[in-house]
């Protein structure tokens, strides 16, 4: 791919979109995978999270034709992990970092590389606030040709905003917390109730929420214990404890 057509910026920009659009972190991972393949050839991938405790290790994979067990090694490699925990957004070809010839004759590169047939790799680091949040990697089989300028480039322009995504989504997790539109999503909650649930979580008395819905108190009632049995809790206090403002 030389240069964008417009059918590569569409996919960029539904690609972006579901970034932010798709809560579950996992789908979210999955769907960007298997999205990149329409903009970049790459033979396998594998995408990981960094812990929500701040440790130096890579955790909770998701992969494309990879063995993420073995794809963990890489947390090990001396070249990278100094990259890798530098609190900086980037992307970068294996190759830009150390000389092929070098990197052939590692252990990681012969027990890893060869078992799968790949050769080539691009990473991309993300970092949010100097804080590493995850990597992505993808891998070319032997005998094609390595990574352009033009896919890094590309890469480079979805790193600030996998990033950002990645931030908020630790926050959430190291919270315990989720927010409205994603416990609507996760527990099927009906447009009415995700309505009610901001309310309730704005502090607003039950007879504002019905002026506010135009419905009686009774309706409003029924509406909570049903949000309740849908979120598996038995009161407001519980309520607050599960969810978060968006």
């Amino acid at each position: 791919m030389n240069r964008f057509e417009t059918n590569d910026w569409l996919v960029l920009n539904n690609i972006i979109y579901r970034i932010y659009s798709v809560t579950d972190l996992t789908q979210m991972r999955k769907g960007l995978l298997e999205q990149l393949r329409l903009l970049l050839d790459f033979d396998a991938a594998d995408f990981f999270l960094a812990p929500v405790n701040g440790e130096d290790r890579l955790e909770d994979g998701v992969g494309l034709n990879a063995d993420l067990e073995g794809t963990q090694l890489f947390d090990s490699v001396d070249y990278s992990r100094g990259i890798m925990y530098s609190g900086k957004c980037m992307v970068y070809r294996e190759t830009d970092i150390v000389d092929d010839a070098e990197r052939v004759q590692t252990e990681f590169y012969k027990s890893f590389y060869l078992k799968n047939r790949w050769h080539y790799s691009m990473q991309i680091i993300l970092a949010y606030n100097k804080e590493f949040l995850g990597v992505i990697t993808l891998y070319r089989t032997i005998g094609k040709p390595n990574f352009r300028y033009e896919d890094v480039f590309l890469m480079d322009m979805l790193k600030d905003h996998l990033a950002y995504r990645l931030y908020t989504g630790k926050q959430s997790r190291e919270s315990g917390k989720i927010g409205i539109h994603e416990a609507a999503e996760e527990y099927h909650l009906t447009k009415k109730e995700e309505e009610i649930v901001h309310f309730l979580l704005e502090g607003k008395e039950n007879s504002d929420i019905c002026d506010e819905l135009m419905i009686s108190l009774n309706t409003l009632k029924k509406h909570i214990l049903n949000i309740y049995r849908k979120l598996g809790i038995n009161n407001r206090i519980q309520m607050f404890k599960l969810l978060k403002e968006n």
